[in-house]
């Protein structure tokens, strides 16, 4: 059976790219740290996870799969060595934890002469992500084996669009390998990061390139969903559902997606219609009340949310950079500056820095915003106004 590696068994390894895999025809080995989870998947050999959407609810089993350790570093790269896909789905910070797994396999796999291609799926809420994991990989790789990974190696960018929740505490006590998901089962990668041929993987579709459905992501689907968190915070919501029901709110959250829509739309002609349908369909898909998704998951970590890359700030630079007015954008930009949820750590320290240093200190810093920049003062005036 063909076999596939998955580091990271959390919402989106096992919630997306494990039932991808499975379903594909894949044996399936997660690796990861958290050993009661780990248990339970080798317990049974397969987990359930539960589709859900206001209407209607799906149990779906996946299977065969079975989980590794991290620390059983020779077993990892055993896996590494035979298999033929893989993934990363750790989160950004992560990356860095996971890379050495990967080049001792990556290795044993040159020594042992298997020249099958190896992609691996880079899973992370990262621009240029499968360029990141690649550099850290040949960093920590025998220069020996450098031109072995250029040539049977592929790391591959993607979008997750799939909205997976954390499980509550309820649900992992009953049962720890159970996840709740969305059914939305779209996998676009990037086609110019596989070595020959992409595989036949389920709701998989290579294209190129790549950077629109890299933009279309962040500064629609991330950026509707962060101008919702932060203007849900203000008028006190505990979750993106009821924000989203409040009309106002709905007019801000929908104006800015619009507004990164027609950039995209002068940026890269896609058909006439495609991103209003992708914004329809976002907006139905965030009314999701089952999955339960909180306006602190969707808020968490303002400061790196709002760097300048990122789908706010980036956002509202790549509208004006195509002539488009980021109002919306904008308004969800000094939203995020006010966000002070009490259980969010870096929320603190957003306000800390605000406090101490004022705010143009604080676009500088947090958002590479220099005050000339006419985006910096759009902002600024706003802020002083709200």
């Amino acid at each position: 059976m063909k076999e596939a590696v998955i580091f990271g068994a959390g919402n989106i390894g096992r919630g997306f790219i494990g039932q991808l895999y499975c379903e594909s025809g894949y044996q399936v080995t997660f690796v990861d740290v958290d050993q009661p989870l780990l248990d339970a998947i080798n317990q049974r050999g397969a987990y359930n996870i539960r589709l859900v959407t206001n209407e209607a609810t799906e149990e779906v089993h996946v299977g065969p799969v079975r989980a590794l350790h991290a620390s059983n570093v020779e077993e990892v790269a055993a896996l590494v060595s035979r298999a033929d896909i893989g993934a990363t789905a750790v989160g950004a910070n992560v990356l860095k934890f996971v890379a050495p797994n990967i080049a001792r396999g990556i290795a044993r796999r040159a020594a042992e002469g298997n020249t099958a291609p190896l992609h691996l799926i880079i899973c992370e809420n990262l621009k240029g992500a499968a360029a990141i994991a690649r550099g850290m990989v040949k960093e920590l790789l025998p220069a020996e084996h450098h031109a072995f990974m250029q040539a049977h190696v592929g790391f591959v960018d993607t979008v997750i669009a799939r909205m997976v929740p954390p499980p509550t505490p309820e649900q992992r006590a009953q049962d720890a390998s159970m996840i709740v998901v969305e059914p939305y089962k779209q996998l676009p990668v990037d086609r110019n990061g596989f070595i020959g041929q992409p595989p036949a993987i389920v709701g998989m579709t290579p294209y190129a390139p790549f950077s629109f459905f890299t933009e279309r992501k962040l500064y629609i689907h991330n950026a509707g969903h962060a101008v919702l968190a932060y203007l849900g915070y203000l008028r006190g919501f505990e979750y993106g559902y009821d924000a989203l029901a409040d009309d106002e709110i709905y007019f801000q959250v929908r104006g800015a997606m619009e507004e990164s829509a027609l950039t995209l739309a002068r940026k890269y002609h896609p058909p006439q219609g495609a991103l209003r349908a992708n914004i329809d369909d976002l907006l139905h898909r965030f009314e999701n009340t089952v999955l339960g998704d909180t306006i602190l998951r969707l808020g968490r970590d303002p400061i790196r949310k709002l760097g300048r890359t990122d789908r706010l700030v980036g956002a509202a630079l790549n509208a004006l950079a195509e002539g488009v007015t980021p109002a919306h954008l904008v308004t969800g930009i000094v939203a995020a500056l006010k966000f002070r949820h009490p259980d969010d750590p870096l929320a603190a320290e957003l306000q800390a820095k605000l406090h101490g240093y004022g705010l143009a200190r604080t676009l500088r810093e947090v958002c590479e915003l220099d005050g000339d920049e006419p985006l910096a003062a759009q902002i600024a005036q706003r802020y002083r106004g709200a």
